[in-house]
């Protein structure tokens, strides 16, 4: 019986004694006497296990965050996310090289001026990402709204970490970089909702019927299906111009981003309502004076 319980003891010694050998077993070893850099087998498979701890743990922690956001915010979340999580494994990287023994603040100093460079060379980038992480956290946009910015009109699409894909009412596709946000003014149609309120401004020549025309315009707009009823269209007598008499009329639609269609059905209602009551549209008239010397 103790026979077999030395021969046991002698088995499990000689194979731990195997597995130690090949844990510390020498890959790499560089570096001075004095300062000496080893990596040995134990080391790198260490460096595995925390690289797949660090992932498993990420992967959880985006589980668990992403789910407290509604759906039109976690494509963007995950954009930020993902971009945090180079971060943690550089950092993870870091400590193992420390662990090992290379000396990081050397590799910081001699990669200073490489730093630098690559810094300004990616400064846009970085501000495109700040103003992702902004834009997600302040909420200013959301997928679904008409924005215009710069003087053009798109409904967003996408909005990911560097660039927000938006598309026009002629069906092209906008990529905004993320940072036009912070440099330029942006307005949100949809913000408040999508029903917006729309004027047209039209002339009519003087002597014209004013209360007439003010009834055909409110007519040629609630005739209009994209028009809402309430609020009411209205009719503003804006000016006293030099050939004609300025109206502007006034109405919601509920859909902003097509409302050009609507703008231009209306149009062309009036312009046949005017016909059949023989109201001018005029245009500019000058007389000129020739004296003959």
């Amino acid at each position: 019986m103790q026979v077999k319980e030395k021969v046991k003891e002698v088995i499990t010694e000689d194979i731990w004694g195997n597995i130690q050998y090949v844990l510390d077993y020498k890959i790499l070893n560089i570096g001075s006497d004095k300062n000496p850099v080893i990596l040995t087998v134990g080391l790198l498979i260490a460096f595995i296990v925390v690289f797949f701890l660090t992932s498993r743990v990420l992967r959880f922690l985006r589980r668990i965050i992403s789910s407290k956001f509604e759906n039109s915010d976690k494509a963007t979340f995950e954009s930020i996310f993902s971009f945090l999580k180079y971060f943690v494994y550089i950092i993870v990287f870091f400590i193992a090289l420390d662990t090992v023994g290379f000396d990081i603040t050397a590799i910081f100093a001699t990669s200073a001026a490489l730093l630098v460079g690559v810094g300004l060379a990616l400064q846009t980038f970085f501000q495109d990402i700040l103003s992702g992480i902004f834009i997600i956290l302040d909420k200013t946009v959301y997928v679904g709204d008409v924005i215009e910015l710069d003087g053009k009109v798109g409904r967003v699409e996408e909005i990911k970490l560097r660039s927000t894909r938006a598309v026009t009412i002629e069906n092209k596709v906008m990529i905004i970089p993320n940072h036009k946000y912070l440099t330029s003014s942006l307005y949100n149609w949809t913000q408040n909702g999508k029903n917006t309120r729309e004027s047209i401004t039209i002339g009519v020549a003087y002597g014209s019927d004013t209360q007439l025309v003010k009834e055909l315009l409110l007519q040629a707009a609630l005739q209009n299906k994209y028009v809402l009823k309430k609020p009411e269209p209205l009719v503003l007598f804006n000016d006293f111009a030099d050939s004609a008499l300025i109206f502007q009329l006034v109405f919601t639609v509920n859909d902003s981003f097509n409302a050009i269609i609507p703008k231009s059905e209306i149009r062309f209602e009036i312009d046949r309502l005017f016909k059949e009551r023989d109201i001018k549209i005029p245009f500019p008239q000058r007389e000129v004076t020739v004296i003959n010397s």
